[in-house]
Formats: C-alpha cells, sequence, structure tokens
C-alpha cells in the first residue's frame, strides 16, 4: 500500500530527517545528530549538541527532536511552554505548530505543550491516532480508520475535516489542512485566497506537504506539484523529478 495506518515506532512515515524553522534550518545526520543552518536566535543550536535524534520537527523559533529510545527534547524559544517535553516517553513521532509541540505515543494517544489561545494543545483525549501534524494555531491527528481529528483555531474553516474519510496522511499550513486519500488524491481545507487549497486535480501522490500559505505534492513518479502563494518562486517545481518517496 501507499502508506499505512498502524503505529509501529519503526516505520518511516513517521521519520521527518529536516526540518525548517523561521531563521533556521534542521538536518538528522546519519549518526543521529544534528547539524543547524541559521541564526541562533533562543538558543537553537543547543540541538547540535543532541545524541540518537530519530526526527525533528520545527516551530516558528523552536526545535524538537525525538530521540531513539522514545523520548523528547527540544531547543529554542520557550516563551509558551513549547519546549516542555522532558517527561514525555514512548512518543513516535513528533509535530511543531507555530508555538506549540504534539507528540504521538505508541499507544495512539497524544501529548501537547505551548501556546494553548486557540485550544491547539487540547488533545488529551484523543486515541487511536496514527500520525499527527500541526498548524499555526491547530493540531490534526490522523486517525487508525482514515477519519481526522482536529483542535484549535478554525480561522477559515481549517478545521472542518469531520467528512474526511481514507485518509493515509495529513499536513497543516499557517491557515489549512490538507489530506492525503488511501487512492492518491488530496484534499483541502481552510484559507484559499492564494490557490493554496487547490489540490482537487492531484493524482498519484503519496506525499504531502504544507507552507505557510502554500501547499506541494509529490507524485509517485517522483515528480512534484504545489499550488498557492508562489510568491519568491516557492511553488517553481514544475522541473523537479525523481524526488525520493
Amino acid at each position: 500500500s501507499r502508506l499505512f495506518h498502524t503505529v509501529a515506532r519503526d516505520t518511516t512515515q513517521l521519520r521527518k530527517s529536516i526540518a525548517a524553522g523561521n531563521t533556521f534550518t534542521a538536518a538528522v545526520r546519519e549518526n543521529g545528530t544534528v547539524i543547524i543552518a541559521g541564526t541562533d536566535k533562543d538558543g537553537i543550536t543547543d540541538a547540535m549538541n543532541w545524541r540518537d535524534i530519530f526526527a525533528l520537527d520545527a516551530g516558528y523559533a523552536h526545535l524538537v527532536g525525538l530521540t531513539k529510545d522514545g523520548t523528547v527534547v527540544a531547543a529554542g524559544s520557550n516563551k509558551y511552554g513549547q519546549c516542555d517535553v522532558s517527561e514525555w516517553s514512548d512518543i513516535i513521532s513528533v509535530a511543531a505548530g507555530a508555538n506549540h509541540t504534539v507528540g504521538l505515543r505508541a499507544d495512539g494517544t497524544v501529548v501537547a505543550t505551548g501556546e494553548n489561545s486557540s485550544g491547539q494543545c487540547n488533545v488529551a483525549d484523543w486515541g487511536n491516532i496514527s500520525a499527527i501534524a500541526a498548524g499555526f494555531d491547530h493540531t490534526i491527528g490522523l486517525r487508525s480508520n482514515g477519519t481526522v481529528v482536529t483542535a484549535g483555531s478554525n480561522g477559515n474553516g481549517k478545521c472542518e475535516v469531520s467528512d474526511w474519510k481514507e485518509i493515509v496522511a495529513v499536513a497543516g499550513g499557517f491557515d489549512h489542512t490538507v489530506g492525503l486519500r488511501a487512492d492518491g488524491t488530496a484534499l483541502a481545507v481552510g484559507f484559499a485566497i492564494y490557490g493554496a487549497c487547490d489540490v482537487e486535480q492531484w493524482t498519484d501522490i503519496v506525499q504531502i506537504a504544507c507552507g505557510y500559505d502554500h501547499t506541494v505534492g509529490l507524485r509517485s513518479d517522483g515528480t512534484v506539484v504545489a499550488v498557492g502563494n508562489s510568491s519568491k518562486g516557492r511553488c517553481d517545481v514544475g522541473e523537479w523529478t525523481k524526488i525520493r518517496t
């Protein structure tokens, strides 16, 4: 199958080896250490001391790392408590919003910390979750049955996903939410003024990602499509080929 719902620590579908914040870029080396490029605002480069990192994600000004033993580390701004993850355990995936951090446990439950002004951290009652994503002020959970749950701001309808079915992956942007169906098609809700939700015509998609106001899809043949705000050329991916799935 393209993707799958089962929660397992060794699944590569839950691994993210590169991450981008507002002023920095981070990546996990093969040896489990982290490399940082960009500014060191708020102590982001403290992450270069991390070891045994399995996956990363970045918020606006913080970086979160998942270790191979299921614990979580964080560096950068902790203004809202978004780096208060030291007591988390048995985590298999992490996601970072602008100022909040989300963790998926092996048992399908979810934890969150950080800014909760819109209720984006209200995930304590979630269960049977197989994947997570975080937008600016909302959190997205993919259930093992292919349905989707959200928490946080519903600005521009970005949390109106109750009728989604057969979803295998989710992604969140600043003000939109995108889902990938099992048949390789996509759907989206939320802020659409730049066309970031215009994904209905996509086919053969195997991975999705959201930026601030654009959406990217990777096809099974290694090509890439993108919609949304294309200023500064961020959607100029039409000539990309041989991108790894």
